[in-house]
């Protein structure tokens, strides 16, 4: 069985796009990344409805990306905050390939938005692919990929 007899229902990459696949979702991430942790806070700077908003952050929760937190302010009913879990932190290396990529291919004249460097050194941040023997910056040609365990024939 090659890559186009495999049924593609298994896929990570599919599998992942069902949860963050979506515009709004990955700004979303992208701003708790930031540290924005507040409804408030991302409906004024995603820029989405407060329904998208709220069905995106349901979701969210609901997949295990981010986790609701109570807080009240004095005076007011309780709301949530929405934190990253781990689950939502192992998204960073995505978020930063798509900033990465868009800094490449997509930047407008006047610059990136946010400057991302190591705090240790001071140097810029930038996502490679490395095999777990540590071998850092393989391009496409450098990897095989085959089917595994999970393929199955498309029906």
């Amino acid at each position: 069985m090659d890559w186009l007899d495999a049924s593609t229902e298994n896929c990570p990459v599919q599998r992942t796009l069902d949860v963050v696949g979506e515009k709004w979702t990955l700004l979303i991430l992208r701003d708790a990344v930031n540290g924005v942790r507040r409804f408030a806070d991302f409906h004024r700077h995603v820029g989405l409805s407060e329904a998208v908003l709220s069905d995106r952050l349901r979701k969210l929760v609901a997949a295990g990306v981010l986790r609701a937190v109570p807080y009240r302010e004095p005076g007011s009913r309780s709301r949530n905050e929405y934190r990253l879990t781990r689950k939502g932190w192992d998204l960073w290396p995505v978020l930063m390939a798509l900033s990465q990529w868009g800094e490449a291919y997509a930047l407008g004249a006047e610059g990136p938005v946010l400057d991302v460097r190591h705090t240790a050194c001071d140097a810029p941040v930038r996502v490679v692919v490395a095999c777990s023997a540590d071998h850092t910056a393989l391009a496409p040609q450098d990897v095989t990929a085959r089917l595994g365990p999970g393929a199955r024939p498309r029906t």
